[in-house]
């Protein structure tokens, strides 16, 4: 299905049963706030999942204190743990799932993509989150769904790049690299000017800074399917699902995620360049 569903369309089919709606809000740094967040208001009929416990494994120990956790701050989960918590919340075979969160900031994409990377196809995010829902909220828990039956898929899409792949990238003349990295941080944590979570600021040589905010619509220099494997980046590997999105509702939906993202870079002390050398905003008009 689309990526991406309209509230109108959504408002037309809350009342399907097979509609599993799933609201992924989060506050990064803030464990709780999600599921306070979601108690307060939330569409009816929605389950919650939360970004953290559900969509995340935890951070593994770093190998040095200083740079931070390998893998990043918020891992893949485990299959069986993602699809547990899938279950729960009702997703299965004949199920659509409408995931959404604030105002399109990641989390409801960081459902969209780890359902599809399991072989998942019947999922779409909520166009514009929660800001753009005009319709009822209800507070409080929802009645448990019926457990769903979501398996994961036996081989995951071939939807991940790991940082060993993009570091072997690097080392290849400029003419011959496969990635094109696209970071959605800010602008000024992209140059480096500012890190406020992970320990080096700056990001990865060669990447094009292309912040979540401005992903709509792709520029028409990116390099056309086959040419170039186009890789996802953020901080910790969750706004960057959300330039996945971006980039799939604009038809190129061949691109691939770094999950561990700047942090899980900087923890194995990798390169970091810095400045607008490697911007590629130019084209990426606000949606």
């Amino acid at each position: 299905m689309d990526p991406l569903v309209s509230t109108d369309w959504l408002a037309a089919r809350l009342e399907e049963p097979r509609l599993a709606i799933v609201d992924c809000r989060f506050r990064l740094g803030v464990p709780a706030a999600g599921r306070e967040l979601y108690e307060a208001g939330h569409i009816p009929g929605a389950r919650f999942l939360d970004l953290d416990a559900d969509l995340s494994d935890p951070p593994g120990p770093p190998a040095d204190p200083a740079r931070g956790p390998v893998g990043g701050r918020h891992p893949l989960p485990d299959p069986e743990r993602f699809a547990a918590a899938a279950r729960r919340a009702g997703i299965g075979s004949g199920t659509t799932v409408i995931a959404y969160d604030d105002a399109m900031t990641g989390g409801a994409a960081r459902l969209w993509w780890l359902l599809r990377h399991h072989g998942f196809e019947r999922v779409a995010v909520l166009d514009g989150g929660l800001a753009a829902w005009d319709g009822p909220l209800h507070a409080g828990p929802e009645p448990a769904p019926a457990p769903g039956d979501f398996q994961p898929a036996p081989t995951p899409r071939d939807d991940v790049v790991t940082a060993a792949e993009l570091l072997a990238d690097l080392e290849r003349p400029a003419a011959e690299r496969e990635f094109v990295v696209l970071d959605a941080r800010a602008p000024a944590r992209f140059r480096g000017e500012q890190e406020p979570v992970d320990p080096v600021a700056g990001h990865i040589p060669g990447a094009r800074n292309v912040p979540l905010d401005a992903a709509f619509p792709p520029p028409a220099d990116l390099p056309r399917p086959g040419e170039r494997t186009l890789v996802a980046s953020c901080g910790s590997g969750v706004t960057a699902t959300g330039l996945l999105l971006a980039l799939a509702a604009a038809g190129r939906d061949d691109a691939k995620l770094y999950a561990g993202s700047w942090s899980d870079w900087v923890a194995r002390g990798l390169p970091a360049a810095r400045g607008e050398d490697t911007t590629g905003t130019a084209g990426w008009p606000a949606r």
